[in-house]
C-alpha cells in the first residue's frame, strides 16, 4: 500500500500544482494583460462584470451609446472581471469572419447549444463544419427553394385564415398576439420544408413529441440572467442538477434526435429504394439532389456517389441536422416578420404603399420570382433585418495569441496610438450586428428610422460592411455565415405578402411599452404585461380593398 502510495502522492501534488496555478492565472489575468489599457466601461460586478447590466437592460441601445463614448473599439468585461473586446471596426470584424478557424464560438456557448441541437452545423468548428457545410450546401441552394416557394405561401394562408377567424367573432378587429401566430406558423414550415413533418402548431388540441420537444426548447419567456450554465460547461457533476434549464434542454434535444433518427432511417430508405430503380443502377451525383424537404436533398447530397467517403457524414451527423433545421430554420423568420409587422404599424404610410405593391400580382399563391420582382416587398424585407437584425450580436473566441488589424486606431490608456490589438488565446471577441446594421457613420443621420426608401439609393459607405447579404451583418459573413439566408428570405416574403393583402394592421399597446428581449433571437416583450412572457399584441382588422 505505501508503495502504491509513494507512487500516486507526486502525481497528486503535481496535479494539485498545476490547478492552483491555473487558479491564479485566471484570477490574476485582468490585472496583467495587455487588454487592460483599452477605454472601456467600468465593471459592475466584480463577479458578472458588465455582462448582467447588459442582459438586464436595452442591450442594443447600450452597445451603441458606449461606441459613440469609447470609440469603434474597446474592452469590456466578463464573468470574474476577464477583459473581452467589443468592436464595430469592419476591418477587424472582416479578418474575425474570414478567419473561421482561427475565431470561432466560445466554448461555453458551444457547450449550450450541443445541449439543444446536438453537434450540427450551428456548433460544430474547424473541419467537421467545413464538412457538413459542403454536403448540406445543395439544400439550401436557390433550385430548392424555389421547389419550397409555394409550400411557404400556403401555411401563409393558413396563418391567414386562422386570424380571420378570430377577427370573425368580432366582426371588426381584434387584438391577436402576432408573435404567436408566426412562431407556430414558422415552426409548421421548417416542419414541412425540414423532413415532411406536420406539427399543425395553429391546432390547439396538437401535442406530437417533437412539437413538446420543441416548446420545451423556447419556454425561455421569464428566463433570468444566470450564471449556471456556466458553472455547469465548467464542472461537469452539476450537469447532472435535475430541474435546470440544461437538463430540460438535453431532454428535448434527445427526444428530437430519437426522432430524427427515425426520420433519417426512413427517408434513406425511400432514397436508397428510388435510386435502385433508376437505370444507371442507383448512382447519383451531388447535383442530383432535387427533392421537396430539405432532410431528404440532404440524405442525396450525401450519398452522392461522387463524393469522396471521408466528406460524408455519419447517420449520426445528419440526424444532428434535424434539430438545427427546427431551432435555426425557425426562429430568424419568425422574429423577422413579426417585427416586420410591428415596424408597419408604425409607418402607416409604408404599410399602405406595400400594400398597393403587393396587390399588383393577380394572384393568392405567388412563385418564387414574383415575389422577388415586388420591389417595394424587398425593400420593406431588407429594412427590417437591417433595423430589426433577429440577432443583435455574436460573438467569437480566438483560437491562439493572434493579431486582429484595425481600420481605424485607437489611442489606449496611456496616450499610445494602436492600429491593431494583440489578442490571446481564448479572448472573446463581441460582434454587434445590429449597431452596425444602424451605424450613422454606414446609414446617415436617419440610421435608426425604418425607411424602405433608403434601399433605392443605399449610401456607397455600406459596401465595407462584410455580410454574405445585402451589405448587411445580420446573417453576417464568410466561412460560417447563415446557410439558410435564402430559405429565410423567401419564407418572409411569402408571409408577409399574404397577410399585408388580408389585414390592416395597428399597435394595440402603446410603443414605449414594446421591448425586445434577446434570447436566441430579439423577441418581443409588453413592459406592463411582463408576466405574459413574448408577445406581440396587435389589433388586426380585415383589409377591405375599394
Amino acid at each position: 500500500m505505501s508503495a502504491i502510495l509513494g507512487f500516486f502522492w507526486p502525481v497528486i501534488y503535481a496535479c494539485s500544482a498545476y490547478a492552483v496555478y491555473r487558479l491564479i492565472r485566471f484570477v490574476t489575468h485582468p490585472w496583467f494583460t495587455h487588454l487592460r489599457y483599452l477605454h472601456g466601461p467600468p465593471s459592475a460586478s466584480l463577479f458578472y462584470g458588465n455582462l448582467k447590466e447588459m442582459f438586464d437592460t436595452d442591450n442594443e441601445v447600450m452597445l451603441e451609446e458606449r461606441v459613440e463614448q469609447y470609440g469603434k473599439t474597446y474592452r469590456y468585461h466578463g464573468f470574474l472581471n476577464m477583459h473581452r473586446i467589443f468592436t464595430t471596426d469592419l476591418k477587424a470584424i472582416n479578418h474575425i469572419l474570414t478567419h473561421s478557424m482561427d475565431f470561432q464560438k466560445p466554448r461555453a456557448s458551444r457547450f449550450i447549444l450541443s445541449r439543444i441541437m446536438g453537434e450540427g452545423v450551428l456548433v460544430v468548428e474547424g473541419e467537421e463544419h467545413r464538412k457538413q457545410r459542403r454536403v448540406m450546401n445543395p439544400a439550401f441552394g436557390p433550385a430548392q427553394i424555389r421547389d419550397l416557394a409555394g409550400m411557404f405561401v400556403n401555411k401563409a394562408i393558413e396563418l391567414r385564415d386562422f386570424w380571420d377567424s378570430a377577427i370573425t367573432e368580432t366582426n371588426d378587429s381584434s387584438r391577436i398576439d402576432v408573435f404567436d401566430g408566426l412562431t407556430k406558423t414558422t415552426l409548421n414550415v421548417i416542419g414541412s420544408a425540414g423532413f415532411n413533418y406536420e406539427f399543425d402548431a395553429l391546432n390547439p388540441s396538437k401535442n406530437s413529441e417533437l412539437l413538446k420537444a420543441f416548446n420545451t426548447v423556447f419556454s425561455t419567456n421569464k428566463q433570468r440572467f444566470s450564471v449556471l450554465p456556466a458553472l455547469q460547461r465548467a464542472i461537469p457533476i452539476l450537469r447532472k442538477l435535475p430541474g435546470t434549464r440544461l437538463k430540460e434542454f438535453e431532454e428535448a434535444r434527445d427526444m428530437m434526435q430519437r426522432i430524427g433518427m427515425e426520420l433519417v432511417q426512413e427517408k434513406k430508405a425511400a432514397v436508397i429504394q428510388s435510386l435502385a430503380a433508376e437505370k444507371n443502377g442507383g448512382s447519383v451525383g451531388r447535383n442530383d439532389v432535387h427533392g421537396r424537404d430539405l432532410l431528404t436533398t440532404l440524405i442525396k447530397a450525401n450519398m452522392a456517389t461522387d463524393l469522396p467517403d471521408h466528406l460524408k457524414l455519419s447517420d449520426d451527423d445528419v440526424v444532428w441536422q434535424v434539430p438545427t433545421f427546427l431551432v435555426a430554420g425557425h426562429e430568424t423568420t419568425s422574429s423577422g416578420v413579426t417585427w416586420c409587422l410591428y415596424a408597419l404599424t408604425q409607418a402607416p404610410e409604408v404599410q399602405k404603399k406595400l400594400r398597393e405593391e403587393l396587390f399588383t400580382l393577380d394572384t393568392e399563391t405567388p412563385t418564387m420570382d414574383e415575389l422577388n420582382s415586388l420591389q417595394y416587398l424587398d425593400a420593406v424585407v431588407r429594412e427590417t433585418l437591417r433595423v430589426h437584425a433577429p440577432v443583435a450580436a455574436t460573438i467569437r473566441e480566438s483560437t491562439k495569441d493572434t493579431v486582429l488589424p484595425l481600420g481605424t486606431p485607437y489611442t489606449d490608456t496611456r496616450g499610445q496610438v494602436h492600429h491593431s490589438i494583440l489578442l490571446e488565446k481564448d479572448t472573446v471577441v463581441l460582434i454587434p450586428i445590429l449597431a452596425i446594421n444602424r451605424a450613422k457613420s454606414l446609414w446617415g443621420e436617419d440610421s435608426y428610422e425604418f425607411k424602405p426608401e433608403r434601399w433605392e439609393s443605399p449610401p456607397e459607405a455600406i459596401s465595407e460592411i462584410p455580410g454574405v447579404w445585402s451589405n448587411m451583418l445580420t446573417f453576417i459573413g464568410g466561412p460560417r455565415a447563415c446557410i439558410g439566408y435564402r430559405f429565410t428570405l423567401v419564407e418572409m416574403k411569402a408571409l408577409i405578402f399574404t397577410l399585408v393583402r388580408a389585414f390592416e394592421f395597428e399597435l394595440a399597446v402603446p410603443a414605449n411599452d414594446i421591448r425586445k428581449r434577446s434570447e436566441m433571437t430579439q423577441r418581443p416583450i409588453v413592459k406592463s404585461e411582463i408576466e405574459k412572457g413574448n408577445q406581440m399584441p396587435l389589433l388586426v382588422k380585415r383589409h377591405v380593398r375599394a
